[in-house]
């Protein structure tokens, strides 16, 4: 793209080279200006709240696996869905089964501190899990119960349509990537789940048992925060009219 205006400090400079024409990318001439290049995708906040809540009824009593027989409530997810962030975790706990909202927990209360450390809140994510009833005792879910389970997941990130997912722990980074490497393995780069670029970190539960792990976390957060600037993220209210 080339571009040939003077009426700024910026273009009075380069004509002081004597330089009439250069060439110079479209997202450059946002900065320049200072405008904001447009969203990718047409956002709609209501449009989304209602997509959800129409999973929501879909989803209803689910008795989809065993996990239905011991839960109290299903969790379906917490944040705002229009933000264009998606944390998926692993499953419900205790807090989480009697509250009905992800990550209220002791591993919770840890994530709310790293997602600030890069000025993130719930308000500017949105939570949810690779299964929506707690496994007994917080084990890990089988592959059968996450497998009776995915369509809803599935729907919540077609719904969302997010421009980024941040998942934490193994069973959820290889159920959202497709792979049976190990989260060691797996985080430190970026994975794609379609065109959605897919960062892996720890669990936040994993840190709280290990203080080796925060370090390697904190890496993979400022890859993520890297490229939320680079995808102007969160979404504001503004991108969502």
């Amino acid at each position: 793209m080339s571009y040939t205006g003077k009426a700024d400090p910026f273009w009075n400079s380069v004509a002081s080279f004597d330089l009439d024409e250069i060439f110079v990318l479209p997202e450059w001439i946002s900065k320049l200006t200072g405008e904001r290049s447009s969203p990718d995708r047409n956002i709609n906040s209501q449009s989304i709240d209602s997509e959800l809540e129409a999973l929501k009824t879909r989803v209803g009593d689910c008795s989809g696996c065993r996990l239905s027989a011991e839960r109290n409530t299903i969790v379906f997810g917490d944040g705002n869905p229009a933000a264009g962030i998606v944390i998926i975790g692993e499953g419900p706990g205790a807090n989480e089964d009697k509250l009905g909202k992800p990550f209220v927990g002791r591993a919770g209360k840890l994530l709310d501190r790293i997602l600030k450390a890069i000025d993130l809140d719930r308000t500017s994510v949105y939570i949810t899990n690779i299964v929506k009833c707690r496994p007994p005792g917080n084990r890990t879910p089988s592959k059968d119960e996450v497998a009776a389970c995915l369509w809803i997941l599935e729907e919540q990130i077609r719904i969302m349509n997010p421009s980024v997912i941040l998942t934490l722990g193994a069973p959820a980074s290889r159920t959202i990537i497709g792979s049976a490497d190990g989260i060691g393995k797996l985080r430190g780069s970026i994975h794609r789940y379609g065109e959605i670029p897919v960062i892996p970190t720890y669990h936040p539960a994993a840190l709280l048992r290990t203080d080796a792990l925060k370090r390697p976390v904190w890496e993979d957060m400022k890859k993520l925060n890297q490229l939320l600037r680079k995808l102007e993220l969160p979404r504001t209210e503004q991108d969502q009219r």
